[in-house]
């Protein structure tokens, strides 16, 4: 069995930010279960505001400064690392080679990746594919050499979650922000990561919101502002395009509900504690059972848990049928 203690590790995970949201509770357990470890996160540069804001995270390294540098020089930065274990929750190739190369003693990842037969000595035998578990559970698989028998509980989970923001928002958005009225960011769109409600749901969803009293924002990205801020209701805040990662997640720590997809914005809302509101498609595997953000605040909506067609893998828009009705019940 792994002893981490007084050790140093690595959590690699170079993949989106809902992904790596969902894999922050693993730091918290480690540091709970092993004194005195040391972890260090490897991500990836547009990531690196989601990881800075979790408490049990020691270093944050990007994939992207090392993947340009020469081997030898890649193999070198490893060693200096000084880390005992590698854990590869997203495998991906290059690394796990790097990180056998560079001799980290432990490497640990899942059996289900032919690469690792070659470059990792502790192979667990689990597959995302199909899985009932939430993501975040899941991640849990890769503890198994450290003595975990059980996977834990999404209550569990959430108690390892320690996640928080520190950045300074702008002064424009500080006054919008002064009222007395509840507040709720609209997030309509996915940048493709999932099945979407519908710009048309959005906007009645915001009309609703400000006739029940509602201090309502959208965001988003400039781009994506393109197929809804001519339709935004005037007595809306639009921040699309306005705001860093750094600042948009400074701002959901002090609203007080999201509505989205599964979506990174949705997950960091999860993260915050805040009232995430997941508008989710019953298909496997992008249900909200293995995709729905953490946090005890946080409530998920589907049209039809029974829907034939995501029952089939059929593409279906019934998540488009959810009403404006059912969405704005939960924030009362």
């Amino acid at each position: 069995m792994l002893d981490l203690a007084h050790k140093t590790i690595i959590i690699s995970r170079t993949d989106s930010i809902g992904d790596v949201c969902l894999t922050l509770p693993l730091c918290g357990y480690l540091k709970k279960h092993f004194v005195g470890i040391r972890i260090i996160f490897l991500g990836n540069t547009y990531t690196a505001p989601i990881l800075n804001c979790c408490k049990d995270i020691d270093e944050v390294i990007s994939w992207k400064d090392i993947e340009n540098l020469d081997k030898n020089e890649q193999i070198s930065l490893f060693k200096n690392l000084k880390a005992s274990a590698i854990f590869h929750v997203f495998p991906k190739k290059e690394i796990a080679k790097l990180a056998k190369k560079s001799g980290i003693p432990n490497r640990i990842g899942t059996s289900h990746r032919l690469f690792h037969l070659l470059t990792c000595n502790h192979r667990v035998n689990f597959t995302r594919k199909n899985a009932v578990a939430h993501e975040s559970q899941l991640n849990f698989h890769l503890l198994k050499p450290c003595g975990l028998t059980t996977l834990p509980s999404l209550k569990e989970i959430n108690s390892y979650t320690h996640f928080a923001s520190t950045q300074h928002l702008p002064e424009w958005l500080l006054t919008e922000l002064n009222t007395n009225k509840p507040t709720v960011i609209l997030h309509p769109k996915s940048q493709g990561s999932a099945v979407e409600w519908g710009i048309g749901n959005f906007i009645a969803l915001a009309q609703q919101l400000i006739d029940d009293g509602y201090n309502v924002f959208f965001t988003g990205t400039e781009k994506e502002a393109s197929f809804f801020r001519d339709l935004v209701p005037d007595q809306c805040i639009d921040t699309t395009g306005k705001l860093s990662l750094d600042e948009l997640i400074a701002f959901i720590q002090q609203i007080d509900y999201l509505v989205a997809a599964s979506t990174g914005p949705l997950h960091i809302a999860g993260l915050l504690n805040r009232g995430a509101i997941g508008l989710f498609s019953p298909r496997k595997p992008i249900h909200p059972g293995r995709w729905m953000p953490l946090g005890s605040k946080s409530q998920t909506l589907v049209f039809d848990e029974n829907c034939s067609n995501c029952a089939t893998g059929k593409p279906c828009n019934c998540i488009e049928k959810i009403t404006v009705a059912s969405v704005s019940e939960l924030m009362k």
